[in-house]
């Protein structure tokens, strides 16, 4: 029996053009109605979220930065996982010399830091979010003691594929991965998406079995092999269709509507 729902935002919960549509919305305060906690796991910041579920006009618990920030209902922090600091120095200085094109931005808790917030990636990202960014120089932050979450690469698609090949490569420790042609996000290794609902779920007393989650991309690949229902939106590549248990509607033909309400799972 599903206790705990737990979605990816981008490209599942929102559509290709960043909405949540009414049917999707109706269905989600549909499962709160029923006492069944819905929880927003992405890798963007707790302040990059906030606007949505502000939007909806509901309260849930979120899982920030693809596991490395675990939050309750009313914002308390139940796990942290940064970057070391010796870590994230050699990997600031490495990145700036092979990718001086690069924008490069550093989050940590609930602020977003960048050199320059002119930089019209960086304008194009809070629009988008609705996040603001803060001007900051990150050896300061480092010797501050203010260790990031997440650093994020933006760059030209030819550039994210070789800097994830040859950063991922000179730092193990890391998780380096593309979540778009033009994204490249870097972590703790220890980061992800299943062991951020680990710890949620551990918070409620509950089991993985008793869970389900919706995703549509190759970074959902271990939430949706975690959980015991696991629902691939119409969206999704093939490979992370096959890892799930279930396929629904795209999250352009609210696919999230479409699995709860045919499963009983919300009222509408």
């Amino acid at each position: 029996m599903v206790k705990m729902v737990f979605s990816d935002i981008d490209g599942t919960l929102l559509t290709d053009d960043k909405r949540v549509t009414a049917r999707t919305e109706a269905a989600v305060k549909g499962l709160l109605q029923k006492d069944i906690p819905f929880v927003l796991v992405s890798a963007r910041m707790p302040e990059a979220i906030y606007p949505i579920t502000e939007k909806m006009g509901i309260e849930i618990p979120l899982i920030c930065y693809s596991g490395g920030l675990v939050l309750t209902r009313e914002g308390e922090t139940l796990a942290s996982t940064v970057m070391e600091a010796d870590v994230t120095s050699r990997f600031l200085e490495e990145a700036g010399r092979r990718f001086p094109d690069a924008t490069v931005n550093y989050y940590a808790g609930h602020h977003w830091y960048v050199r320059d917030r002119k930089d019209p990636r960086v304008i194009f990202e809070m629009e988008i979010t609705g996040a603001k960014a803060e001007e900051a120089d990150f050896g300061a932050c480092l010797q501050e003691g203010i260790l990031p979450h997440k650093i994020l690469m933006m760059m030209e698609p030819p550039d994210c594929e070789q800097a994830e090949r040859e950063l991922q490569e000179l730092f193990p420790s890391l998780n380096v991965v593309r979540s778009a042609p033009t994204l490249l996000e870097i972590m703790d290794r220890s980061v992800t998406k299943a062991s951020g609902i680990e710890v949620m779920l551990r918070h409620y007393g509950l089991t993985a079995d008793e869970a389900l989650s919706f995703g549509d991309n190759y970074n959902d690949l271990e939430m949706l092999r975690y959980t015991g229902t696991s629902v691939a939106m119409g969206n999704a590549p093939d490979a992370v269709k096959a890892a799930a248990t279930d396929v629904t509607r795209s999250n352009e033909e609210d696919g999230i509507y479409a699995y709860l309400t045919q499963h009983g799972l919300s009222i509408c």
